[in-house]
C-alpha cells in the first residue's frame, strides 16, 4: 500500500510540474519462481532478482525512483545500481538516510530479523542466501541520521570503513556539512550515487507513517535541505523512498511529506509553495 499512497499523494504530478518526463512502470510482480522456496529467505531472493533487473534496466534510460515498502526491497534496487555502475566501469556511492544502521549478519543479529542485515548483504558481509557479485565498498557509503544502534552494530560500525553521522553530529554541525563533505568525495571520481531515504530518518512528529519510529530524527527543514543539496550537486542516479506504511499515517501526512521531499531532490524548492494567508 505504500507505493499506492505515494501515487495518491501526487508524486507523478509533483515531478511533472517541474517539466520532468515521468513514466510510472506500476508495481512489480513475482514471476514463476518454482526453483526457490516461496517462504523465508527464498522469497526474499525472488524479489531481489526481480527488482535488481528492473533497477539495472531503468538506469540505462533515466533516474529511477523506487517506491519500496519493506526496506529489504533495497537489496534489489541497490544491487541493480551496483550492476549498472559495474557495467559503466564507475564506482557506486550510497547515501543512506536512516535512523538505523542495518549492518548485521544473521549470526550477529539478536532477533534474526532480515530487516537488520540489508547493508550486511550489500557490502558482502552476509551471503548465506544472497551473494552480491558486485558488493558496495564500505568506503563509498555514508549514513546520516543514526539514533538506533545496538551494541553489536556499534562495534561493527566502528570497525568498518563506512562514514556515519548520528543525530548528535547533526545537532552540533547541521546537516549540510556532512552531506556536502560526502558529495565532494563523490564528485572527485567518476560517480554514480544511489540515495536511500527511509521514512524513519525524519522525526515521527512530522512523519508518523512508519513502523520503526525513533524520536529525535531530522526535522522537515533538515530533510528538505538535504534533498535540495542533493539536487544542487547533480549527483543523483537513483532514489529509493522506503518503508511508508499508510495504515500508520495521519490522514496521508507522511505520504505527502515524502512526495514533497522527492520533488525537492529533483528540483522543487520549498519557496515554490508559499503559505496562503487568509
Amino acid at each position: 500500500m505504500g507505493p499506492d499512497a505515494l501515487r495518491t499523494a501526487g508524486l507523478t504530478e509533483a515531478l511533472r510540474d517541474h517539466s520532468l518526463t515521468v513514466q510510472d512502470d506500476d508495481n512489480l510482480t513475482l514471476p514463476d519462481l518454482s526453483d526457490i522456496t516461496p517462504k523465508g529467505p527464498g522469497f526474499n531472493t525472488g524479489w531481489t532478482r526481480v527488482i535488481a533487473h528492473a533497477s539495472e534496466s531503468a538506469q540505462q534510460t533515466g533516474t529511477p525512483i523506487f517506491l519500496e515498502g519493506d526496506h529489504n526491497l533495497s537489496l534489489g534496487s541497490i544491487l541493480g545500481s551496483a550492476r549498472h555502475a559495474a557495467c559503466k566501469n564507475r564506482p557506486l556511492f550510497v547515501l543512506w538516510l536512516d535512523a538505523h544502521y542495518d549492518l548485521h549478519t544473521p549470526l550477529a543479529s539478536n532477533s534474526g530479523n532480515l530487516n537488520g542485515t540489508l547493508l550486511g548483504y550489500l557490502t558482502g558481509r552476509s551471503y548465506d542466501f544472497l551473494r552480491v557479485e558486485t558488493p558496495v565498498s564500505q568506503d563509498n557509503i555514508c549514513i546520516i541520521g543514526l539514533r538506533s544502534v545496538d551494541a553489536a552494530e556499534r562495534t561493527a560500525l566502528q570497525k568498518s570503513a563506512i562514514t556515519y553521522h548520528d543525530m548528535r553530529a547533526i545537532d552540533e554541525h547541521g546537516i549540510s556539512r556532512p552531506l556536502t563533505t560526502f558529495l565532494g568525495k563523490v564528485r572527485t571520481v567518476n560517480w554514480l550515487r544511489h540515495v536511500y531515504l527511509d521514512v524513519d530518518f525524519i522525526d515521527p512528529m512530522f512523519a508518523p507513517g512508519v513502523g520503526t519510529t525513533v524520536p529525535g530524527g531530522a526535522t522537515l527543514r533538515e530533510a528538505h535541505l538535504a534533498m535540495e543539496v542533493i539536487c544542487d550537486s547533480e549527483l543523483l542516479s537513483a532514489l529509493a523512498l522506503v518503508k511508508l506504511n499508510p495504515f500508520l499515517d495521519d490522514r496521508g501526512a507522511t505520504a505527502q511529506e515524502i512526495t514533497d521531499l522527492a520533488a525537492s531532490a529533483l528540483g522543487r524548492r520549498v519557496f515554490d509553495r508559499p503559505t496562503l494567508h487568509r
